[in-house]
């Protein structure tokens, strides 16, 4: 009786330490199950429309790459491509919607052939300035309608960079009135294009690398590029007479960063998390570097270069507002989703232009100089 009563204790030891050892080992393994992903690194890669290091474009692209890597800790590392390192500069779109890389740098209105009304967010002609479009996207509902847009796609967007508003553009011929936009060669993209075209001049896409020896071989007849800073360090000083204000087509551009969907969503919640975040911090840091550097830019290209710095002239800026109207307008009656963006971009817009004009305009006015 004693034999079996010690017996039945001991198994019922056995039975309980092995119990409370298995419960231990399937905590164990739970709690490694859960730490597991938290360990996982990931490597990308980012493809953009840039050449490699170019100031502002190029270089917020690397910080967007560097703040990745170091907010995570090393988890996830990007290497970035230049335009032509990877894939040419206007085809990142497919190369990231394909998953030959995890995402990529650039801005949407590049992808007007694919995707009209992704233009709204990028920049419109005499649309919203970079404040303006930062306030859309991120509070009146901007942002949910392009990730609508690029679903589709397998494409998850981000601002990811501002160059606030731009020059006119460099002019190897005067423009003092509508009449000279006949004929004219522009390299200009997006909706800024099509409105020159129905000026009645001939706009011309392709990429910035190609700038300046076009425009130094006659090809076009005048370009736009970004403002005083970018356009000094690509020389166009160099090769064009005229260097026109305001710019227009693009009074607030936004840069985007395009994400494979599948690869972003096979990242742990926290990573997803700093890849947005820090799209946002690149977003604000791009536009305060491109308002202090222009300043100091623009006063080289005079005072050292002497460049001719000159306004359009209200009768062309009138006539180039009608067209844009209208542009902007038709994108709309392509099909639900565009009137979507198209109504929601306008609404905001008539919003804040009303607090703008007691706000920001107002105090522009009465600071003067």
């Amino acid at each position: 009786m004693k034999r079996r009563n010690f017996l039945g204790t001991a198994g019922a030891g056995a039975l309980l330490t092995g119990g409370l050892l298995g419960g231990c080992g399937q905590e164990s393994k739970q709690a490694a199950a859960v730490a597991t992903p938290a360990q996982q690194t990931f490597k990308w890669k980012m493809v953009t429309t840039w050449q490699k290091n170019f100031p502002g474009l190029g270089t917020g692209a690397n910080n967007l790459a560097s703040l990745i890597g170091e907010m995570s800790g090393g988890r996830l590392t990007v290497k970035v491509y230049g335009a032509n390192e990877l894939v040419p500069p206007l085809e990142i779109f497919d190369a990231v919607s394909n998953g030959t890389a995890e995402m990529g740098h650039t801005s949407a209105y590049y992808w007007k052939g694919k995707i009209p009304t992704a233009q709204f967010f990028s920049t419109v002609p005499f649309g919203m300035t970079a404040q303006e479009m930062n306030a859309w996207l991120y509070y009146g509902g901007g942002m949910e309608l392009w990730k609508e847009v690029y679903a589709p796609h397998g494409l998850i967007p981000a601002a990811a960079g501002n160059t606030g508003v731009q020059m006119g553009g460099w002019f190897n011929k005067e423009i003092n009135g509508v009449e000279d936009l006949q004929g004219l060669k522009m390299r200009i993209p997006g909706l800024g294009g099509e409105v020159l075209r129905r000026a009645g001049g001939t706009p011309v896409g392709m990429p910035g690398t190609e700038i300046f020896t076009s425009l130094q071989s006659g090809v076009i007849d005048a370009t736009e590029w970004v403002g005083p800073w970018n356009d000094m360090a690509k020389g166009l000083y160099k090769v064009a007479k005229h260097y026109y204000y305001p710019g227009w087509h693009e009074p607030g551009t936004t840069l985007e960063c395009m994400l494979n969907k599948g690869a972003f969503e096979a990242l742990p919640e926290d990573l997803q998390s700093i890849v947005m975040n820090a799209c946002k911090v690149v977003n604000q840091e791009m536009l305060a570097e491109y308002t202090a550097r222009n300043n100091t830019a623009l006063q080289t290209l005079v005072n050292e270069h002497h460049v001719d710095v000159r306004e359009f002239p209200k009768p062309v800026l009138d006539k180039l507002r009608a067209l844009a109207e209208d542009v902007v307008a038709e994108i709309a009656g392509q099909d639900v989703l565009s009137a979507k963006v198209y109504q929601s971009y306008q609404n905001f817009r008539q919003q804040v232009v009303a607090w703008h004009d007691i706000s920001e305009r107002a105090y522009l006015n009465v600071r003067g100089s």
